[in-house]
């Protein structure tokens, strides 16, 4: 079984990509193949990760009219990827159009999931006043698209596992949260602000946790995912 532990591979190309795979050739992963990455290799990328029997989280993060989301998405449900995103800013109609496309695309085989950004975890309130121009505190907005996301069919949304116990008690627990800004003890937060260890997403109830730099960047990537994932199981 895959974890869901989900590592970021926040790299420039493939090159560096199958040099740090080397490292865990007996490990099937959940890997998020982010901007950065795949406008880089495009889906040859995605063919050979899932060759090797990784999932893929590709984080696209897209947001624009939903005719256009749902033309994309078609495309992106015949990549084979397990999970997909989308902003939830872009509204309901955008969010129902992705799933419908992504149902389209995948035809007879099962869709990838479809999760929505509520509020990046490099969102602060100040941020989200003053640049986003959303008078709404934190909570509330990151409630209100969360829950615009269920009613759209949605299977879950991005969010600081902080947000997990609210959406978890005001949605459901079928309701996925995917908790980046995730980072072990004595760690830089870099350019996150909400942020939690891998056993506090753990008792925060996150469904999947995505780390990126704390495994990506450590002198024993191996060792470091092992010891990230036996805290997030809680052993």
């Amino acid at each position: 079984m895959v974890s869901k532990c989900i590592i970021a591979l926040d790299f420039p190309n493939q090159i560096i990509v199958n040099e740090f795979l080397k490292g865990f050739e007996s490990k099937k992963l959940y890997l998020k193949v982010g901007m950065e990455l795949y406008y880089s290799e495009g889906p040859s990328l995605l063919y050979s990760l899932k060759e090797k029997g990784h999932n893929i989280f590709l984080d696209l993060k897209l947001h624009d009219i939903p005719n256009t989301v749902k033309s994309a998405m078609k495309q992106i449900a015949s990549l084979e990827v397990d999970m997909v995103n989308v902003h939830a800013s872009g509204g309901k109609r955008m969010m129902y159009a992705a799933v419908e496309g992504l149902e389209i695309g995948a035809r007879s085989k099962q869709r990838p999931l479809c999760v929505a950004v509520t509020q990046l975890t490099s969102t602060s309130q100040e941020t989200l006043k003053n640049d986003i121009l959303i008078d709404y505190s934190l909570e509330d907005a990151i409630l209100k698209y969360a829950s615009f996301a269920k009613e759209s069919g949605l299977d879950g949304v991005v969010c600081s596992a902080l947000e997990v116990p609210f959406l978890n008690k005001q949605l459901g627990l079928d309701f996925i949260t995917v908790t980046p800004g995730i980072r072990t003890a004595n760690s830089d937060v870099n350019d996150q602000v909400r942020v939690v260890s891998p056993g506090e997403a753990k008792v925060l109830g996150s469904t999947y946790i995505v780390v990126g730099r704390n495994i990506t960047h450590a002198k024993y990537p191996l060792l470091t995912y092992e010891n990230i994932v036996k805290e997030w199981q809680g052993i």
